[in-house]
Order: structure tokens, then C-alpha cells, then sequence
């Protein structure tokens, strides 16, 4: 006998508010428990109860798990892979209301209050108002999309579809997405296992606006790209009484920055749609207290957005303007060396990670050079990104005969952009999402690269001439903190597709899902799309 638990409105909603309420805030407690949490609800479905070993956790560093759960029919072998992440952001911008943050009810009605209402912004005001938007942390991104794809699976088990589905809840993707990556591994090993023929990957991140007035609703049929390119600015010291004997890390990174933000050269067009332009995400100084000895090492991240180009065209790229940039530097600092009738202490050198490296390896050997990486990576206080630009400095203040230079190198982390558009399934797909959604009177458009970046890029690629091998030369943590698991992504060459429930302001304290988005037209939608690939 079937048993349902979210197969109405009603329920579907309260099932989204149990497990927005399962605080999942990224690398906190809370996200190393949430995929048992998972675990448990799945498992009780009547389907799992006698299919236990369908639901698995997979270990994901830092005591998170992934967790995958497969509805197998006994004669199918076509699946479907849904997936999504129960990570979320932190919540310190809701202010006095965080206690609320994971409690979607409570936060919509207290928002109500004068106190808060006044405070909101004018469009949330009137969302608010319209009782047809649900506020709160992970609402919105992601976890609804979760919740759309556990009514799913319950739905095909009790019904007994000719199709298998395998619902795929990943921790970390708000960060450095280490659940994806440690999950298409076992995506590939579980289509061996099992006898899988993967057919779609359908991911249900929500509809994100493209401007900040944008109410349209979206379907994507791919994911734009991420990648961060870096670089260490080292200088030489001296005593600010005595400012000519030295060179400043921040005069060095000044151009560097001048010279990458909003770079148009890093600007790609792909089927009418246009990658953001390139700015800083991080410029620092390395000194870590006030001294008056000069500030000479210092650090920058850059983010660039990805279509269509590689890790290695990005770097060839990136040196093309770090040695544009540092010969205006030189430029700039020979004219004040001939002003004040100085030697100087050289012109500044481009130098890629892998070079350094290599020189690193060759004057203090392979072992010493290790053992510096070994001590900076078990360092807790830094993240990849911080423990990359660390390694690069040690190396550097054992090889300052490099110096001055600009070393350039990536930092984590990377989503390679993958795109369906022009795949035969993707096509009838979304002609089929458009025209469901039609009966709803709604209207959903086609974007080609999902703006959001999400874990779809860990799928389907597509790159067969090594050009990735430019990301793991220059980037100093792969194989000890991060790595990319570029061949099992290449063996799952299947279609991607994002549809999901609309809502606004991710990541802001007024996060909001759109309730009939949500609970009335989103099920619907992906039920007759799942139904009509049978």
C-alpha cells in the first residue's frame, strides 16, 4: 500500500521547513549533520525501508558526508540524477531576527512587526505583504530544491515509474563545493555498480534574477564558469626612513589590480549571453603587525567567469597582462630612480607558480620544498586560498634572489563551465518546462549559463586536450587540500538542465521563496519533465 508524506502543497511546504530548519551554515556542526538528518527522513520512505542499501553518505573531508539515494526499478536502466546542496550561507546580516533565520514561519511573520517591516526594502515590503513569499536562510538557495526532488523519489517509488532517479544532496558548494567533488567519483562508481545509464543531471538551484528589478522566471540549460587566478607581489624591505632601498608589495600591486579589474579581455560571449567582468575578490598586505619596516609582500585574488576558454588559456591571458601591468610598473619606477638619482633594486619579473617551483625544487631540494608545504597546509586557521598564497610567500622568502617579482598562480576554486543547449533532449526539455508552465500562466525563458555557479560544472566535461593540466601546475594546494577529479567528470558525458523554484535575494537577509513558485507549480513542472523522459 502506498504511503505518502509530501505529495501536497501542504506537506511539501512543511517538509521545507523541517529541513530549513536542519541549520546547515557551512562549515559549521550543523552541515556534518544535516546528511544524516537526510538519511533519516529518506529512510522513512516505505521504499527505502526494504531498499536500505540505496541510501549511502559519502565522506566529504571535515566530517561532512554527500549523500545519494537511488529509486532503482527493476527492469530500468535510464536515470536521472537529481541534484542539489544543503550547505548554506551564514546568517549574521539578519541581525537581532538570526535566531529566526531557520525558521521560515516565524521569520515571515515576525517581519510583519513595524520594528522589522520598516526596515525592509521596498519590493520585499510588498512580497512580503502579498503573504506569497516564505523568507529565510536556504529558502530560496537551496533547499527547496531539495525538498522538490525527496517528493520526487517518493512519488516514483509509490508509483512504481519506469525510471531511475538518484537524488544527490551534496554538502560545501557555497564554498569550495568538496561534496560534488568528492561525489561524481562515486557517481561514476555507483553507474558501474548498478548497471545505471545516466540520461539527464537535473539540478534545481532556483531562478535567479539577472538584474536587481528582473521577475522573470528561468530555466538553464548550462552553468557558467569560475576560476581565480592570484598573485604574490614580492617587493624588498627596508625602513621607511630610507624608502629608496626598497619597493613596496602595494606599489607592485597596484598595477597588477589597475590592470586586471574589468579587463575586457577576459570578457567571453556565448550564444548571445556575456560573462561579468573581472575584478578583485581579495588585496592584501602579508605584514601581520605595524612596523615601520616597508610592506613588501602582498597578495591578490581575481575573479574571472568562464564560458568557453580552459585553465590554460585563462593563465596565458593572466601572464599577458601581469606582464603588461609590471612593465608599467617598471616604467613608472625607472622615471623615480632617474628623478632621484638612484640604482634602484630592479625591475619587476613575471614568474608562474610552476616556475618558482621548479627553481624551488632545484636550490633547496624536493624534500625541503615539501616539508614548507607540509607546514603551511596543516595550518588551521587558513582556507585553500589562504594556504595557497602562503606556500607561494614561503618559497619566496627562501628564494628572495627571484625578487622583485609578481608570481602568478590560481587559487580554489575552480567551476569549469559546462553547456547543453544544443542537445536534443535539452531542447525538447525546456520546450516542455515552457509549455507546462504555460498552463500555470507563467512564463519561463531559456538561459543558456546559469549565473549562480553551481555544481553542474562537476559533470559532463568536455575538455579532452589537458588543458586543466595549466590549473594543477599553478595551483599550489592540488593534491594536498583540493583537487578536481577532471576524469570521472569526463566519463559522466550525459546533458545538464537547471529548473527550479523562483525566489529573490539569495544570500541576503531577505531571502524569500515564492510560494506557489514553490509548492503548486514546481512539482508539477519537473514531474511531467521527469515523466516525459520515461
Amino acid at each position: 500500500m502506498s504511503q505518502y508524506f509530501w505529495n501536497t502543497p501542504e506537506k511539501l511546504r512543511a517538509l521545507l521547513c523541517e529541513v530549513v530548519g536542519w541549520d546547515s551554515r557551512t562549515l559549521t556542526e550543523g552541515e556534518n549533520e544535516f546528511a544524516y538528518k537526510l538519511r533519516d527522513k529518506l529512510q522513512k520512505l516505505p521504499y527505502f525501508k526494504e531498499h536500505g542499501e540505496y541510501i549511502e553518505l559519502h565522506d566529504a573531508g571535515l566530517g561532512r558526508n554527500a549523500v545519494t539515494a537511488l529509486y532503482k526499478h527493476p527492469t530500468a536502466t535510464e536515470t536521472i540524477v537529481l541534484i542539489s546542496h544543503f550547505d548554506t550561507v551564514h546568517t549574521e546580516e539578519y541581525g537581532e531576527l538570526e535566531p529566526l533565520a531557520f525558521s521560515p514561519e516565524e521569520l515571515t511573520q515576525k517581519l510583519k512587526e513595524p520594528k522589522y517591516f520598516n526596515d525592509l526594502p521596498e519590493v520585499a515590503k510588498v512580497d512580503l505583504e502579498s503573504g506569497n513569499y516564505l523568507f529565510g536562510r536556504g529558502t530560496m538557495d537551496m533547499k527547496m530544491g531539495l525538498a522538490l526532488h525527496m517528493q520526487l523519489i517518493e512519488k516514483a517509488s509509490n508509483e512504481n515509474w519506469p525510471i531511475n532517479l538518484l537524488l544527490t544532496a551534496v554538502p560545501d558548494e557555497e564554498v569550495n563545493s568538496a561534496g560534488m567533488r568528492a561525489v561524481v567519483v562515486e557517481l561514476v562508481r555507483l553507474r558501474e555498480q548498478y548497471g545505471l545509464t545516466y540520461k539527464l543531471f537535473l539540478n534545481s538551484e532556483p531562478s535567479f534574477s539577472q538584474n536587481p528589478t528582473d521577475i522573470k522566471e528561468y530555466t538553464y540549460s548550462g552553468t557558467i564558469g569560475k576560476i581565480m587566478p592570484a598573485a604574490l607581489f614580492y617587493g624588498k624591505e627596508t625602513h621607511v626612513g630610507e624608502p629608496l632601498k626598497g619597493m613596496t608589495a602595494s606599489f607592485i600591486g597596484s598595477y597588477m589590480t589597475q590592470y586586471m579589474e574589468w579587463n575586457p579581455i577576459f570578457r567571453e560571449s556565448d550564444l548571445g549571453e556575456q560573462t561579468p567582468l573581472p575584478v578583485s575578490l581579495q588585496l592584501k598586505d602579508l605584514k601581520m603587525e605595524y612596523s615601520t619596516q616597508t610592506p613588501y609582500r602582498a597578495a591578490a585574488l581575481y575573479n574571472v567567469f568562464l564560458l568557453k576558454r580552459t585553465a590554460t588559456e585563462i593563465m596565458d591571458l593572466f601572464e599577458q597582462v601581469a606582464n603588461e601591468a609590471m612593465a608599467a610598473c617598471n616604467a613608472h619606477y625607472a622615471k623615480i630612480c632617474e628623478r632621484e638619482q638612484v640604482n634602484g633594486v630592479g625591475a619587476v619579473k613575471v614568474l608562474r607558480y610552476e616556475a618558482l617551483l621548479q627553481y624551488a625544487n632545484e636550490k633547496l631540494g624536493e624534500d625541503e620544498v615539501a616539508s614548507i608545504k607540509r607546514q603551511v597546509v596543516k595550518s588551521e586557521q587558513w582556507d585553500d586560498r589562504e594556504k595557497s598564497i602562503r606556500i607561494v610567500d614561503q618559497l619566496m622568502i627562501r628564494c628572495q634572489e627571484l625578487a622583485p617579482a609578481t608570481v602568478i598562480l590560481y587559487a580554489p576554486p575552480y567551476y569549469p563551465a559546462i553547456n547543453s543547449s544544443d542537445h536534443p533532449l535539452i531542447k525538447d526539455a525546456i520546450q516542455l518546462v515552457q509549455n507546462t508552465a504555460k498552463t500555470f500562466d507563467i512564463e519561463i525563458e531559456q538561459i543558456h549559463y546559469f549565473n549562480g555557479i553551481c555544481d553542474l560544472s562537476y559533470v559532463n566535461y568536455s575538455d579532452t586536450s589537458g588543458d586543466w593540466t595549466a590549473f594543477e601546475k599553478n595551483t599550489p594546494v592540488w593534491g594536498e587540500t583540493y583537487s578536481i577529479p577532471f576524469k570521472e567528470m569526463a566519463a559522466l558525458q550525459s546533458p545538464v538542465l537547471n529548473v527550479g523554484p523562483f525566489g529573490k535575494d539569495a544570500h541576503q537577509k531577505t531571502e524569500r521563496l515564492h510560494v506557489d513558485s514553490a509548492f503548486k507549480e514546481m512539482p508539477v513542472i519537473i514531474e511531467t519533465l521527469v515523466k516525459s523522459l520515461v
